[in-house]
């Protein structure tokens, strides 16, 4: 195997037609180049011509190390990691093309100071984390639930619903509630602010700038990955959106979905189903979606609500460098940072 560092060209020639997330397109990744504190390497392992495997990485250099992120951190993106390709059918092949790919990468990387650390959130089409775990590293899984939409209908999907969530649904069907789904342009401010604001009322902060969600969510928006779906009231009052994301294969609730009434009705229900039967009508903006990621599974409070939609649990595995230079590395870190 050859393995090279690309650039955004070269990456977006070896990107495969599925089994990547939305932030693995060459549209997310230059608005990270742009925002996320680092360096981004776009590294592609080849046979031949043939891309067989390819990882996003932000590397960030300072005087007590080297820290390497997959996704960076801070910057909302929920899973990134490798892109496995291999053309053989036969496992002993596609662990040798996994096996191989990481210890390349590794290797180039150099991690060799006990202050150089190394994170990783892999996308669910990543399925074998284990040659990190060789190379003495922590891997953890994480969840997310997935919502299938293929060879279904809108009825069904309804009905696979929990009576509770169902009931919503009707409720907030009968009011004089719009759902408009528009371009990023028209609506990613409303859903930004909705969700800021929620965040301070809190009392937490928002980490997220204005600047990197709309850049991100305008180059996005320009290459057909993203859509913003919003409710109004009848006097076009703005009551809550949700920014979507599209991969290939996957359509990403990725930011909004605060809690929202009208007329003692939830309407946040309303718009994920108008969210739902878009993909399952053949109405996305990406053709090939078939699936709705409701976008994690690991908080138990949230878990109640999104378990509502009889969505799949689907796992997903995060690597970090383990042992106590972790530790330290992650407090130098944040001194760093502030």
């Amino acid at each position: 195997m050859r393995v090279e560092r690309l650039d955004l060209t070269a990456w977006a020639n070896a990107l495969p037609s599925s089994g990547f997330e939305v932030f693995h397109t060459p549209e997310a990744l230059k608005v990270l180049r742009e925002h996320a504190p680092g360096e981004l390497r776009l590294y592609g392992g080849f046979k031949g011509e043939q891309a067989i495997a390819l990882l996003p990485l932000v590397v960030r250099r300072r005087s007590v190390g080297t820290a390497v992120f997959s996704p960076p951190p801070a910057m909302g993106v929920p899973r990134l990691g490798p892109i496995m390709m291999s053309p053989s059918p036969k496992r002993r092949k596609r662990e040798r093309v996994n096996r191989e790919f990481t210890k390349e990468v590794l290797d180039d990387l150099q991690l060799d100071t006990s202050l150089s650390f190394f994170r990783m959130v892999c996308g669910t089409d990543y399925p074998d984390p284990r040659p990190y775990s060789w190379n003495e590293m922590r891997v953890n899984p994480y969840f997310t639930y997935v919502l299938d939409t293929e060879n279904t209908s809108t009825d069904n999907l309804l009905s696979s619903f929990s009576k509770s969530l169902r009931r919503e649904i009707r409720d907030a069907e009968e009011t004089d509630v719009t759902i408009e789904a528009v371009p990023a342009s028209e609506g990613a401010k409303l859903v930004y602010e909705d969700a800021k604001s929620r965040y301070e009322e809190q009392g937490e902060n928002y980490q997220l700038s204005w600047p990197y969600v709309r850049d991100l969510t305008n180059a996005l928006s320009d290459a057909g990955r993203c859509q913003v779906y919003v409710a109004r009231a009848p006097d076009g009052e703005y009551l809550s959106g949700i920014t979507t994301l599209y991969s290939n294969d996957m359509a990403y609730f990725w930011q909004g979905g605060t809690i929202s009434e009208y007329d003692g009705t939830t309407v946040n229900s309303l718009i994920h189903w108008r969210i739902i039967q878009d993909i399952a009508d053949g109405n996305a903006p990406i053709d090939s979606v078939t699936a709705y990621d409701l976008m994690g599974a690991n908080t138990e409070r949230l878990c109640r609500y999104k378990a509502k939609f009889g969505a799949e649990l689907v796992p997903y595995y995060t690597v970090e460098s383990s042992g106590a230079s972790m530790d330290m590395a992650k407090k130098a870190y944040s001194l760093i940072n502030g």
